[in-house]
C-alpha cells in the first residue's frame, strides 16, 4: 500500500489563523503606547510648554474673555462664602451663600442690587426709617417696626446706595477682573502637575509652591487655553471657571420688585 506524506511546501493552517489575533493584539499595543506616549496630541499645544508659560498663556486668556461663571468656595478672614456669578465687564448677577444666609446680587453697570429673604433683614440693630416705596416706619425703633421693615424687604430687590459700607464689597462679588486677578495667579516656583479632565475638557495642571501650597491652576487644552479650575493655597477655597465667552442679559430689575433702602443699609 502506498501511503500518501505531505510534501514540504504544504503546511498546516492553524498556525496562520493563530497569528493573525497576535498580529492585532501586537498593533493595538502599538496604538495604545503611542497615544500614551503623546498626551497633547489633538491639543492646543499648551500642555507642551514650561509651568510659568501655561500660566500666563492662562491669565491672558482670562484678561481677553468677556464673561464667565465662577462657582465654588472662596475662605476668608471674613469667612466662608460659596459663590454662583455669572461675570462680565459691565456687571454680573448670581448667588452669594454664607454660614448664616444665601443672598442675591445684580449689577448693571454701577447700580448693584441686593435681594434676599425677611431672615437675611431681620437683625438685632433696628432701622431708623423702612424702606422708600413700601411705607414708612417713622422713628419707631421697636420690633415690630424691625420686623415689618423686614417683611418689605422679603424677596425684593434692594438698591445698594455707592455710599453704603457695604456697597464696595458687595461689588467686588460682581467684578469679573477683581475676582479673576485674585484667584488665577500663582505664588511661589511653579511646576507642571498632571493631564486631567475638568468637565469634560482636557486639562493640564499648574502648582505653585512646594506641594501646592501656592495654589493650583488646571487650563484648557483645548481651544482657548482658559483656566477652568483653581484651588487656592492653604485650604482657601476651590472654584470652577466655565462659560466662557458666553454673554449673557443683565437687566434691571421693574420698579415693582424694587425698593430704595435710602443712604445706608441695616447692618446685617
Amino acid at each position: 500500500m502506498t501511503v500518501l506524506r505531505p510534501s514540504s511546501s504544504w503546511s498546516s493552517p492553524r498556525p496562520r489563523a493563530a497569528a493573525l489575533p497576535l498580529a492585532l493584539s501586537a498593533g493595538l499595543v502599538m496604538a495604545l503606547t503611542a497615544c500614551a506616549a503623546d498626551p497633547d496630541e489633538g491639543t492646543n499645544g499648551v500642555g507642551k510648554l514650561e509651568a510659568t508659560a501655561i500660566e500666563q498663556k492662562a491669565q491672558s486668556a482670562a484678561d481677553a474673555a468677556k464673561a464667565v461663571r465662577l462657582s465654588g468656595t472662596l475662605v476668608s478672614k471674613g469667612g466662608t462664602y460659596k459663590l454662583n456669578m455669572r461675570l462680565k465687564q459691565d456687571g454680573a448677577s448670581g448667588s452669594v451663600t454664607t454660614k448664616n444666609s444665601t443672598f442675591e446680587l445684580l449689577r448693571v453697570g454701577e447700580a448693584l442690587y441686593l435681594k434676599a429673604d425677611a431672615g437675611f433683614w431681620a437683625h438685632d440693630e433696628k432701622p431708623s426709617s423702612a424702606p422708600s416705596g413700601g411705607g414708612d416706619a417713622g422713628g419707631d425703633t421697636s420690633d415690630d417696626a424691625g420686623d415689618e421693615a423686614a417683611d418689605k424687604l422679603d424677596d425684593m430687590y434692594v438698591k445698594v446706595p455707592q455710599d453704603d459700607p457695604s456697597y464696595k464689597q458687595l461689588r467686588g462679588f460682581t467684578d469679573m477682573d477683581l475676582l479673576l486677578d485674585g484667584l488665577i495667579g500663582l505664588h511661589g516656583d511653579v511646576a507642571k502637575g498632571d493631564y486631567d479632565k475638568i468637565g469634560g475638557i482636557r486639562t493640564i495642571n499648574v502648582k505653585g509652591g512646594e506641594d501646592g501650597e501656592g495654589g493650583s491652576l488646571d487650563v484648557s487644552l483645548e481651544g482657548t487655553p482658559f483656566p477652568l479650575r483653581f484651588e487656592r493655597g492653604g485650604g482657601a477655597g476651590v472654584v470652577i471657571l466655565s462659560d466662557w465667552d458666553k454673554d449673557f442679559a443683565l437687566t434691571e430689575p421693574a420698579k415693582g420688585q424694587t425698593l430704595d433702602y435710602g443712604k445706608q443699609l441695616p447692618r446685617t
